[in-house]
């Protein structure tokens, strides 16, 4: 079927002739002293023709065609490509859908390597390659010749980060992964209720670099604020039909760009390059406090959704080349999101590096948490631990240097794959969620109830071990037990607070009849629907909170904590609250009493952490063959003899203590007594040659006796609590 011609709102540059480059992808300015202008690449494999078209303030584009393509990238040097200037592609070709074939010049494509980003996405017709109806559905068969102008953003060509802002050597905090530990945070979410941060600057990467912000952190003791999605997004058709948003973010329209709708409205006001030098100055500030930012980054699909959706950027450019296909040719979605990118194409996975190394090098980002990272590492034939983008970031120069952290599934064909993936990755770890929560919830409510412990596989106390060892039946144990990233809540789900609160999700306000999220986040509502006056109730959920707390922060592995956790944060009982961009999703800084204990007590764990080097690295010795690892955690039952395996097998126990052993690295060692069962008991405290006495030190009970206790003595451990001791 012909292609459709656009109107020519402008003069039509001749091809430059100037010798230009096929890399690297995106916009490359020149100096004034080299003539100026910028050379431009664009993959755009399957296409005839690629026009460059700067934009000016009139709406008026000057185009120039790319004269030269090399290996399906299209390249040229355009005169009028300027710092600040708005631009866009228009892509000639042949309109086959079913082939992967989407080009049509009418659409004014946003370069995906864009430096910055001017403009949103308007939800009308003019913006889908196909004809459509006012309803935005119609024929995939044919192409739509109405020009996109005006209705999709630009993006805008920046040079490199000015002088004063750029990366200097030693800025970096470098923490070792031993003394990480991760705080995820969406940039507004976490601010825009701050009342210490000018209202002005609320819900910003401004308001993150704010002295209250950083004092909460660091005060909190946290080495690494993870940060939702910053790439430029915009939001799926579904959500803007219903008068939604995409909070989260994780609807990436384009990759080197941060997202201008959490830059101030002074910094939206002065232009991309503002907005840029903002999120800048936030990583630095942060830098300047001891904390690492982490960046959790989406490159498994893009905002163009199915084959129905928006036409918008890669669509447009190479959709044959940057979208994932079955064997048949037809689009093939592992991600849940409606499309998903190719990572079996070294262009894509090109792509990817890139944009990470430019996150690094120009941002100073310390780390990326990769969103689906399964769709990254499938090759022809599926993933595979030796794919070229996990062994990159092994060998790259850049990206070698900084953590790289796993979401280790998708939901395509054997997407679950955690534990299987090589170094340096890290890894969230499902088991540690779901087997931490069952032990303290759902297992709990059963014993409870009176219906006694499950007696299934690997539950009670031999799980709850598990997991707390750094879950040595999921990791490589030659890598050592911080391969875990530990977490018990995460954006997606439960919060904490509604975790031990609800049975069931709420999700009405997402407009989707309560379909949408989990309906299994093994929670445990204590006996009461959500919110509660009941005294006893109240005292559960908080004794179960701090528990979950405990035993997040003191296992083998690296922890994760969810922003808001800490002071009580509820979402209502809405387990995917996506988009919900307000009150429902934002923290809440005005505390109750109860919430400054629950943040004085997370402070308190997370300085045990610090404060006690054992409990960091658990003694692992990383490298080494497991046979020259001692044992370094020791486990009791409450008469203090040792765990035998009739013990370990024996579904009533709720009963357990382990000693995180320092005495051969001349560290103080750390005793941890979880009593899980309905009664109170008198737990006697296992005899360990050279250690003497414990000291308390924490407990998840008001009765926090400071007693020093003996080896051998007995020690009051109320029911559903953890109590921590050490020898020094």
């Amino acid at each position: 079927m012909p292609v459709p011609t656009t109107r020519r709102d402008g003069p039509t540059a001749p091809r430059a002739s100037r010798r230009t480059s096929p890399h690297p992808l995106g916009v490359t300015l020149r100096p004034e002293g080299e003539g100026g202008g910028a050379d431009v690449a664009v993959l755009a494999a399957h296409a005839d023709a690629v026009e460059v078209c700067v934009v000016g303030d009139d709406g008026r584009e000057a185009r120039t065609a790319l004269p030269d393509v090399e290996l399906g990238v299209w390249h040229g040097h355009v005169p009028g490509l300027r710092e600040g200037s708005r631009y866009g592609l228009r892509v000639h070709g042949r309109w086959d859908p079913e082939r992967g074939l989407r080009h049509n010049p009418a659409k004014l494509l946003l370069d995906p390597c864009a430096r910055g980003v001017e403009g949103e996405v308007d939800l009308v017709p003019e913006v889908f390659g196909h004809a459509v109806g006012a309803d935005l559905r119609g024929d995939l068969a044919v192409p739509d010749g109405r020009d996109s102008a005006g209705h999709v953003p630009l993006g805008v060509a920046l040079g490199p980060m000015p002088e004063h802002l750029r990366v200097r050597p030693g800025e970096q905090p470098r923490t070792p992964w031993s003394r990480t530990v991760v705080y995820e945070a969406h940039v507004k979410g976490l601010t825009k209720r701050h009342p210490d941060v000018p209202e002005e600057l609320r819900g910003t990467y401004a308001a993150l670099a704010h002295p209250a912000v950083l004092e909460h952190l660091t005060s909190l003791g946290v080495t690494a604020l993870e940060l939702l999605p910053v790439h430029a997004s915009t939001s799926e058709v579904h959500l803007r039909r219903r008068g939604l948003v995409n909070h989260w973010g994780y609807n990436t329209l384009a990759f080197n760009a941060p997202h201008p709708g959490y830059a101030t409205a002074a910094a939206r006001a002065a232009g991309a390059a503002a907005v840029r030098e903002e999120f800048r100055g936030t990583v630095a500030a942060l830098h300047g406090a001891g904390i690492e930012v982490l960046l959790d980054v989406v490159y498994n699909h893009t905002c163009e959704e199915g084959p129905d959706g928006p036409h918008l950027s890669l669509r447009g450019l190479d959709e044959a080349t940057y979208y994932l296909r079955d064997a048949g040719g037809r689009p093939f979605d592992v991600t849940g999101c409606g499309n998903s990118l190719d990572f079996g194409e070294r262009r894509v996975v090109q792509f990817a590096l890139d944009s990470l190394r430019h996150w690094v090098s120009e941002y100073g980002i310390d780390g990326f948490r990769y969103d689906l990272m399964t769709t990254l590492a499938r090759g022809r034939e599926g993933f595979t631990p030796d794919h070229p983008l996990l062994v990159a970031l092994t060998s790259d120069p850049v990206l070698a240097g900084v953590k790289h952290v796993a979401e280790p599934w998708d939901v395509g064909p054997f997407g679950w794959r955690t534990g299987q993936y090589p170094p340096p990755v890290h890894e969230w770890n499902d088991r540690f969620r779901d087997g931490v929560r069952r032990f303290w919830l759902t297992d709990a409510r059963e014993v409870a109830l009176g219906h006694g412990a499950p007696d299934a596989a690997g539950r009670g106390l031999r799980e709850f071990a598990t997991r707390f060892a750094g879950s040595a039946d999921t990791f490589d144990v030659t890598r050592g037990r911080l391969t875990s990233v530990n977490f018990v809540t995460a954006h997606d789900g439960f919060t904490l607070a509604d975790l031990v609160s609800y049975d069931r999700k709420h999700n009405e306000a997402n407009g989707e009849g309560n379909r949408d999220g989990s309906d299994s986040d093994t929670s445990w509502n204590h006996g009461v629907e959500g919110p509660t006056d009941d005294p006893s109730v109240l005292a559960a959920r908080r004794r179960s909170t701090r528990n979950l707390l405990a035993t997040l922060l003191l296992s083998s592995g690296v922890p994760m904590l969810t922003a808001g956790d800490e002071l009580g944060r509820s979402q209502g009982g809405n387990n995917n609250a996506y988009c919900q961009d307000n009150e429902i999703s934002w923290v809440d800084w005005d505390l109750a009493d109860w919430q400054r204990d629950l943040l004085a007590d997370t402070r308190e764990l997370v300085a045990l952490r610090s404060r006690y080097p054992v409990l960091q690295d658990a003694g692992v010795r990383r490298g080494h063959p497991v046979r020259e690892q001692r044992e370094d955690l020791l486990w009791f039952a409450e008469d203090g003899a040792g765990m035998t395996v009739d013990r370990w097998h024996d579904a009533g126990r709720r009963i357990l203590q382990v000693v995180v052993d320092g005495r051969d690295r001349g560290l103080a060692s750390v005793l941890v007594v979880v009593n899980a069962g309905e009664r109170q008991r008198d737990v006697v405290l296992p005899r360990v040659e050279g250690l003497a006495r414990f000291h308390p030190r924490w407990s998840s009970t008001p009765d926090r006796r400071r007693r020093a206790a003996a080896a051998g003595e007995p020690l009051r451990v109320p029911a559903w609590s953890v109590r921590v001791l050490a020898t020094a």
